[in-house]
C-alpha cells in the first residue's frame, strides 16, 4: 500500500532571542559543543552496531557458542543484557551525560540505527563500508523538543524554546511556504517530525522537517511521460502526442558559464585586494560569486523540475520514466567541460520528490 504522505524539509535561519552579546555567543559555544559530542556519539553508535552485527564472524575459533541478538531476559540464546537500540543508548548516555541533552542523543541513535538495518545486507556482504560523520554534522532532535512557538508581531519573527534556549526564526524576503509552515506549526494544525539544528559559519539554521498530505490529481498509470535530460535542453518530454522542451542550452549554460567568469576575474583581482581580516577579506568577493553560482542553478533546477511535474499531471500521467540516464552519466564522465556544468544529479533528485508528491511513479532507465 502506498503511502499518503511525505517528508520534506525546510532550511530556516534562526536567531538566539537574549538582550547581550555576551549571552548569545555562550549560547552558540553550546552549540558547537553539543556538535562535538553528536560527531563522537554518531561515530561510535554506528562501530558498535558494525560490531554487534558481525559478532558471529567473530566465534570462528569456538563451537557451540550460543549466540543472539536480543536481550538474554527474553530469550535464552540471547547475549545483550537489554535490547539492541538500547545498548547503544547507554553506551552513549554514560560517555557524554551532562555535556548533552539526552533528548539529542535519542533522537541521533534512533536515526542511525534505522539507517544501519536498512544498509546492513551491504555491509554484511563487504559492499558498502561504515559511514563516516564530519565534525560539522546537523544536531537531530525529536519533533517534541520546541516547546511553545508563537508569533510576536514586535519581532516580527516565531518564537519559541529549544532546550531551554530562546530562538527567533529570521525569514528576511521569503516568498517559499516558510511562513505559512510556521504558522500552521504554531496552531498546532501541522506536525514537526525529527529536525536537525545545522551550524554553518556562526550561523545557525533549523533543518525542519514536516509531514505533508501527497497531491491527489486524476492520473492515469497506463499513459506514461518520456523524459530526456541532456545539456542542449535541460528537458524534454512527451506524453499523449505532445512534446515540451524546458529550458535552453543558452539560458541555462550560457548564465552559468558568465558567473564563473566573473569569479574567475575576482580570483585573479584577489591578489591586490587589502588583507584586512586576511583571507576572508582577499576571497570576499570570489566567495560571492560562488554562492551567486549556486543559487541560480537550484532556482533554475527547481524551475524546471516544476514545469515537467505539471505537464505529466496535465497529461493525467501516472508514470514518468527518465530516458537513457546511465549512458549519459558515462559520456558526461569523459568530457571534463559537460562534468563541471551537468547539474542532473540534483535534477533527477528534485524530480524525484516531486513526482511522489504529486503521486508519480517515477522510474530511472
Amino acid at each position: 500500500m502506498k503511502k499518503k504522505t511525505i517528508t520534506l524539509t525546510r532550511k530556516i535561519q534562526l536567531l538566539v532571542d537574549l538582550p547581550t552579546k555576551e549571552e548569545r555567543k555562550e549560547v552558540l559555544d553550546k552549540l558547537y559543543q553539543w556538535q562535538n559530542r553528536c560527531f563522537r556519539a554518531a561515530n561510535i553508535i554506528v562501530s558498535h552496531q558494525y560490531v554487534q552485527e558481525m559478532i558471529k564472524e567473530f566465534f570462528y575459533l569456538s563451537e557451540g557458542v550460543k549466540y543472539k541478538l536480543t536481550d538474554q531476559k527474553k530469550d535464552d540464546l540471547g547475549i545483550l543484557q537489554r535490547s539492541r537500540i538500547n545498548t547503544t543508548y547507554r553506551v552513549i548516555c554514560d560517555r557524554f551525560r551532562g555535556e548533552i541533552p539526552l533528548d539529542i542523543l535519542s533522537s541521533l541513535n534512533r536515526t542511525l540505527l534505522s539507517a544501519f538495518n536498512k544498509n546492513r545486507m551491504e555491509y554484511w556482504s563487504g559492499e558498502r563500508s561504515l559511514k563516516n560523520f564530519r565534525r560539522d554534522m546537523a544536531i537531530p532532535f525529536g519533533g517534541e523538543c520546541i516547546y511553545k512557538i508563537y508569533h510576536d508581531p514586535e519581532k516580527k519573527a516565531f518564537c519559541f524554546n529549544l532546550f531551554q534556549v530562546p530562538f527567533k526564526t529570521y525569514l528576511g524576503k521569503d516568498f517559499t511556504d516558510k511562513r505559512r509552515l510556521l504558522e500552521e506549526l504554531s496552531k498546532k494544525e501541522r506536525k514537526l517530525r525529527t529536525s536537525h539544528i545545522k551550524l554553518e559559519g556562526g550561523k545557525i539554521f533549523w533543518l525542519a522537517v514536516f509531514k505533508f498530505e501527497k497531491e491527489e490529481h486524476q492520473l492515469k498509470p497506463e499513459i506514461i511521460a518520456e523524459a530526456s535530460l541532456s545539456l542542449e535542453h535541460p528537458i524534454v518530454v512527451k506524453a499523449n502526442k505532445s512534446r515540451l522542451s524546458i529550458g535552453s542550452r543558452e539560458e541555462f549554460l550560457y548564465r552559468r558559464l558568465a558567473i564563473q567568469s566573473a569569479r574567475k576575474r575576482a580570483q585573479v583581482g584577489a591578489t591586490h585586494c587589502r588583507s584586512g581580516k586576511g583571507v576572508k577579506r582577499k576571497t570576499k568577493a570570489v566567495d560571492k560569486f560562488r554562492q551567486a553560482e549556486r543559487n541560480y542553478v537550484h532556482q533554475r533546477l527547481h524551475v524546471y523540475s516544476r514545469k515537467l511535474i505539471d505537464f505529466c499531471i496535465k497529461h493525467r500521467a501516472g508514470t514518468l520514466i527518465l530516458l537513457n540516464q546511465e549512458e549519459k552519466i558515462a559520456m558526461a564522465k569523459e568530457e571534463q567541460f559537460v562534468l563541471r556544468n551537468w547539474s542532473y544529479y540534483e535534477l533527477t533528485e528534485k524530480i524525484k520528490y516531486k513526482a511522489e508528491m504529486a503521486g508519480i511513479e517515477l522510474i530511472v532507465d
